[in-house]
């Protein structure tokens, strides 16, 4: 079987978790937590790192650092893995869902218009005309790994007085405009996810400059507990933090972070070269301003009957393929909540397929899953890109 995205060791893993492990320290104490944080703070280039045991979690305790209320909205995108969306719940807020652009990352444009024309601003609060609720913050997601047009974002943020959370869990190695992906807002999050670029097989972490936010963020992880040896909680906390067998897989995977991101940048231009053969490519592709990891490859098929012939098609030859996410204002717990103009996610759901993807695809792989498209789906190879 090619498999979708598998994790691979390719550092010294086996070396840092049989040290984390003969040491003793495998909970919530011992260096490598922080050794990890720190890490991750250098390379992102922001001033804190706080490793959490899920992205998730680091979604949910952003939202509470932002000050996102119970029944407030929080602008969403339509097209993302559903942990940002149920994260608001979390809280007591609402989701507005809003279309993505092109690139399949949150449409900037969107949120400017949803915000003109669907929401009122009275002392500096935006309350959504249709639900009379404020609209608190503002959570673009890097699609596949591909770069959202974060400055428009931050533009419309400061301008309607948002909290932003940035949610990298696709695009660590990613840069905006030369500017790395989960420092880009005061808020940002990442995933180790098995199926992520770098992972511990779970875990996530909250990124900023803030030292008020980092040291939030470490309490409210922690259980909120009070320093010192009595057990004194002023407040609610979570016990959301990462643990350092966990943080001993994520440093060495980080170490290996930038041959990773070479590596998946050069199967994508293997994808394009054995697909260009047979016609125009047809992976989504990413704009300007974007230099992406290319964590995910996604193949855009000519209509629905052809992308689920694709499935199928890779379904018989042993090649796990996967469509793109339903769209999250369809999905059951949020059909009934607010959805602006959401056309275009609509159009990708009925076309993407993630192809394999892994570091450790091999040419001959791609020369399968190529052959593969070629005879499921040739009328796309003929007609080019289509958006």
């Amino acid at each position: 079987m090619i498999p979708l995205s598998e994790p691979a060791q390719q550092g010294r893993e086996l070396e840092y978790v049989t040290d984390c492990l003969q040491s003793g320290w495998v909970s919530s104490n011992g260096e490598y937590i922080g050794r990890f944080e720190r890490a991750l703070a250098a390379y992102v280039g922001v001033g804190h790192a706080v490793a959490c045991n899920c992205g998730t979690s680091a979604l949910h305790v952003s939202l509470i650092l932002a000050g996102v209320r119970a029944n407030d909205e929080v602008i969403v995108p339509a097209v993302t893995f559903i942990a940002p969306v149920n994260a608001v719940r979390y809280v007591g807020a609402f989701p507005v869902f809003v279309d993505c652009d092109e690139y399949c990352g949150m449409d900037a444009a969107a949120v400017r218009r949803f915000l003109a024309e669907e929401c009122a601003e009275a002392d500096g609060i935006m309350t959504n005309r249709t639900t009379g609720r404020r609209i608190a913050a503002v959570i673009p997601v890097h699609v596949f790994g591909t770069p959202v047009d974060m400055d428009a974002l931050l533009d419309l943020a400061d301008e309607y007085s948002l909290a932003v959370i940035e949610d990298a869990s696709e695009a660590l190695g990613s840069s905006y405009k030369g500017r790395r992906c989960g420092g880009l807002a005061p808020l940002g999050c990442l995933s180790f996810n098995g199926n992520k670029i770098v992972t511990s097989g779970g875990g996530g972490a909250i990124l900023t400059d803030d030292n008020a936010l980092a040291q939030g963020a470490r309490s409210l992880t922690t259980q909120a507990k009070e320093a010192g040896i009595e057990y004194i909680h002023h407040t609610v906390g979570y016990n959301y933090r990462m643990n350092n067998v966990l943080a001993a897989l994520g440093l060495a995977q980080l170490e290996t972070l930038d041959e990773r991101v070479a590596t998946k940048r050069a199967n994508f231009a293997e994808y394009e070269r054995a697909l260009g053969e047979a016609g125009a490519s047809r992976l989504l592709q990413q704009p300007a301003w974007s230099d992406a990891n290319c964590w995910f490859y996604a193949y855009q098929c000519t209509d629905a009957p052809a992308k689920d012939g694709l499935l199928r098609a890779c379904l018989a030859a042993d090649i796990q393929a996967r469509p793109l996410w339903y769209p999250n204002h369809l999905q059951t717990p949020y059909m009934g909540m607010q959805a602006y103009q959401v056309e275009r996610a609509l159009w990708f759901y009925e076309r993407l397929v993630n192809l394999p993807c892994s570091v450790t695809l091999t040419r001959d792989e791609i020369a399968r899953v190529v052959a593969v498209i070629r005879a499921s789906d040739p009328r796309s190879l003929a007609r080019g890109r289509g958006v």
